[in-house]
């Protein structure tokens, strides 16, 4: 039994579809059906089944695909094992949202570790979503999520369904960032009417525990906004915002470095206010926390600090 199959697998429980999973993977849709049909002959049984929301285990096929995270889980750890350049190697993983505060932590630590010891630094920027999976799957050790205040229960009971543990680092309000050529930059405070004129950069995969995407994405986008870029990583935004001086973006209190870099500005917005987001370090039920994840803890919260101070004090 090809154990790529068990990564085929969970991907499509994942993406609730198999053409998606297929996108996912990089591979075609026609070879991800074949790979499934194939593990489903093996194992003698159904994975998932069709239903008008999507495809979803079957009964026995939740089971298997449990047990097919621990042993892909179990395999990356024997492989860690062989590769292993001694114990004086400094290991370190966590998935985080696209926050420059946090981008910024991360720097400070990775500045502080120790050149003359082996190195092994896994950093990975993403939705919320990946990020809880890429825990329970074992792929990283530590996540950090964000998610608007409403829907924090939502969040709460998946953490809890998946046994995982979380502490808030941060709640905050969104900030309005945008080039200082922008039209509104000289404002203090500027006018959501007035703002929406322009053009919206928007990360596109945020998801929502149990709910479709699509659905996600009606609650948390303003339908009166008909102008959006929807990108997935964060180099690009500034890149956006630098050049194209109409756009702009909803993001958590930035940095002045980077602020700096990219000729930005700022601003608090009256509608916006209204809303609070939450940042909440995730990790696995019975974790225990390195040297080294203390110490990134300790600058997350010397950056996340100097910019709260900065902006509400």
């Amino acid at each position: 039994m090809n154990t790529i199959h068990f990564e085929y697998a969970i991907e499509v429980e994942k993406a609730g579809s198999i053409t998606q999973a297929a996108e996912n993977l990089f591979m075609a849709q026609p070879n991800l059906s074949k790979a499934i049909k194939e593990l489903e002959d093996n194992l003698g049984f159904d994975i998932f089944e069709r239903t008008p929301k999507g495809v979803v285990p079957t009964k026995k096929g939740a089971k298997f695909l449990v047990y097919a995270r621990k042993i892909l889980e179990q395999l990356d750890k024997m492989a860690a094992l062989s590769s292993s350049d001694g114990t004086d190697t400094q290991r370190f993983s966590i998935s985080i949202p696209r926050g420059s505060y946090i981008a910024n932590g991360f720097t400070r630590f990775a500045a502080e570790l120790d050149m003359e010891k082996g190195i092994d630094i896994n950093i990975q920027e993403t939705n919320s979503m990946q990020a809880i999976n890429n825990i329970v799957e074992g792929r990283f050790n530590l996540g950090i999520i964000r998610y608007e205040n409403s829907y924090e229960n939502y969040f709460l009971d998946y953490l809890t369904d998946k046994e995982l543990f979380y502490e808030t680092i941060w709640e905050f309000e969104y900030l309005a960032l945008m080039s200082k050529n922008h039209p509104l930059a000289n404002a203090q405070e500027v006018v959501y009417d007035e703002l929406v004129k322009y053009t919206e950069i928007v990360h596109g995969d945020n998801f929502i525990p149990y709910l479709p995407h699509e659905e996600a994405r009606r609650l948390s986008e303003p339908t009166r906004i008909k102008k959006r870029i929807y990108l997935y990583e964060r180099a690009n935004q500034f890149e956006l915002l630098t050049n194209i001086p109409t756009t702009y973006m909803w993001v958590s209190p930035i940095p002045d470095n980077f602020l700096n870099r990219y000729n930005l500005v700022q601003r608090k917005c009256k509608a916006a206010s209204r809303k609070k987001y939450k940042d909440q370090l995730i990790y696995p039920k019975g974790y225990k926390f390195s040297e080294l994840d203390k110490k990134f803890i300790n600058k997350l919260f010397e950056s996340k600090n100097e910019v709260s101070f900065k902006e509400y004090n």
